[in-house]
């Protein structure tokens, strides 16, 4: 299974390919969209639509897992990153993919086994689960990363509870 993590943004949408194999996860490519501050809103989206559309046509992954927006004390922030999150969710649509949304306590959960654990606990456990020689930056790479991480971990239970159903 081929997942693209995206961790939104306006200024910086981070992105991970994660392939599972045999149950063993590795980073397949990782990096971020950057949009520039003087643009106007409408052209930084299109910009993060844009590129998702590339990300997809070119790596062609299974599903799309994205973090779900947490409420932000800063309301301009909290409207501009759900903007950035709406166009990656009209190219996931458009492109027919499966979408899985995730909390960011759901991602600390499922890459480090506590919920509230620091951003620094997370991106290593990002480089140790990938086997990377670094850490990813900027941090939004590694969430990215830690998003498609928490996906195939949510993916193979959800697999082993059908099993079991089946069974």
């Amino acid at each position: 299974m081929l997942i693209l993590g995206i961790d939104p943004g306006t200024a910086i949408v981070g992105y991970g390919l994660v392939q599972v194999t045999s149950g063993r996860p590795q980073a397949i490519d990782y990096g971020c969209i950057r949009t520039k501050a003087k643009d106007k809103a409408s052209l930084r989206l299109v910009t993060i639509y844009d590129k998702i559309k590339d990300l997809i046509k070119k790596h062609q992954p299974d599903t799309i897992a994205v973090e779900e927006l947490f409420f932000n004390k800063n309301t301009r922030t909290a409207l501009s990153v759900g903007q950035a999150r709406g166009v990656i969710l009209l190219a996931a649509a458009h492109s027919g993919l499966p979408i899985a949304e995730y909390t960011p306590l759901e991602v600390k959960q499922a890459v480090t086994g506590f919920g509230r654990a620091p951003k620094d606990q997370i991106q290593r456990m990002v480089k140790v689960l990938l086997n990377l020689e670094t850490i990813p930056k900027p941090d939004d790479v590694a969430d990215a990363l830690a998003i498609g991480l928490c996906h195939a971990s949510f993916a193979s239970w959800k697999e082993k509870e059908q099993e079991a159903k089946n069974w």
